[in-house]
């Protein structure tokens, strides 16, 4: 009797989606490994999404998703909300770039003064473009708050793209995590282990650092408490990286839900509801190292100049205010949340079932999973698992899930049920 060989997950995959086959085939010919953003890339290929409503999405083959890729983490309320899609198409009509200021931007950022405990209490605001230019921007206040050039940073702690960020990204932690950047620029930069406050002494004891920039995921307030007193006892600024966790822990943020305020924050993502946007608020005497004065020495050696095309355009805070608006109400976060560990407990279950070693964690709505046990490495192991789960109507961020406020029971199910068959098709390929 001749036996069928069984179809492997790429084979399944393939003959599932031919159109998104063809369009990253296009892709490869237009940008470099056919994607535009890192995180889109994967293998054997991406799906390419047609459209999106609620918690889901549908490709160009017309399969459906339970989506936690969640507009990499920016779409707390999921996609397409009314109140967003109304304010923006609304403003789209009146005019996406005027050349100047607009009423907009100041609703916008009364609201950040409003929600956010940093920016509270006489507080600032400036918008940027994204992530990337906002902790970009904080650090350039702060070293020219200080007067010092060195700038804090922990071991894998992610803050863009920018020269500085690359640094300390991936082991060895003393070498930037990309090609191209300046070794002058390395030599700015000091990365240090996490929850490790003998190293964040020693790496603010010589006195040249401006600030410390910290994400606050995973993080414990004893700890961040002590990250703060260490900061201010040696002169730095503090700096909290909100640009995932802000408005997501609580309305005010991660800072909110830890109880403890730094110097500046950083956002972007659901800042602008899910539009381009980025932000910097806090401390309006670091700030206003900003501000224009009719003083001709301040304007040229003292003042920080900041042009961007993008700030603030009147498209992006109409979906920022529609926004805001609603999730400082923390009924949101808290639904998320409880969402997030419905859906921890059923994925934990499946892995116990299974007799797979791992771990499902995160905090409040960020989910995460790991495999203590993996029999490929970690890069390949992220491939399968998101084409794994992309084979059960769902699209995971790599191991990790953005929960939204509109993700509901039915998406709950259909997640663990993906999640289990998942772990079935990883062990039979020998990934697990």
């Amino acid at each position: 009797m001749v036996q069928t060989r069984q179809a492997t997950l790429d084979e399944q995959f393939a003959l599932r989606h031919p159109k998104s086959a063809a369009l990253f085939a296009e892709a490869q010919r237009v940008f470099p490994s056919g994607v535009t953003h890192d995180g889109r890339y994967t293998q054997p290929y991406p799906i390419y999404v047609t459209h999106a409503r609620g918690s889901r999405k549908w490709d160009a083959d017309g399969h459906e998703y339970v989506d936690y890729f969640g507009g990499h983490g920016a779409l707390i309320l999921g996609h397409c909300h009314p109140a967003i899609v109304s304010a923006v198409t609304a403003q789209a009509a009146r005019g996406s770039h005027f050349g100047a200021n607009h009423e907009l931007e100041v609703r916008w950022g009364q609201l950040v003064q409003k929600i956010v405990p940093c920016a509270q209490n006489g507080g600032m605001v400036k918008f940027v473009s994204s992530g990337t230019e906002a902790t970009l921007m904080a650090m350039r206040l702060a070293r020219a708050y200080t007067g010092r050039d060195t700038i804090v940073k922990f071991r894998g702690h992610f803050h863009g793209w920018h020269d500085y960020a690359t640094v300390g990204m991936s082991d060895p932690w003393d070498q930037p995590s990309s090609a191209g950047i300046p070794r002058a620029v390395q030599n700015t930069m000091r990365a240090v282990p996490v929850n490790d406050v003998a190293a964040l002494e020693q790496a603010l004891s010589p006195g040249d650092v401006a600030a410390v920039i910290i994400l606050l995921n995973g993080l414990s307030t004893e700890y961040l408490t002590q990250v703060r007193d260490m900061a201010h006892r040696h002169g730095t600024v503090l700096i909290f990286d909100e640009v995932i966790t802000g408005f997501r822990y609580a309305p005010g943020g991660a800072q909110e839900y830890k109880r403890v305020t730094p110097d500046l924050t950083t956002h972007a993502k659901i800042l602008a509801g899910g539009y381009p946007g980025g932000g910097i608020c806090g401390s309006s005497e670091i700030l206003r190292l900003l501000e224009h004065r009719d003083d001709a020495a301040w304007q040229r050696g003292r003042r920080i100049a900041h042009p961007g095309t993008f700030n603030a355009n009147p498209v992006s805070s109409a979906a920022g205010i529609a926004c805001l608006e609603i999730v400082q109400d923390p009924a949101i976060q808290r639904k998320a949340a409880a969402t997030a560990d419905t859906l921890r407990a059923g994925l934990r279950e499946k892995l116990e079932r299974r007799g797979i070693a791992g771990s499902v964690g995160g905090e409040v709505s960020l989910l995460n999973v790991s495999f203590s046990e993996p029999k490929v490495d970690a890069r390949r192991l992220t491939f399968r698992f998101r084409t794994a789960m992309q084979m059960g109507g769902v699209d995971f961020s790599g191991l990790s899930a953005f929960v939204s406020a509109v993700h509901d029971d039915r998406d709950v199910e259909q997640t663990v049920r993906a999640f289990d068959q998942a772990l079935v098709a990883l062990r039979e390929e020998g990934a697990l």
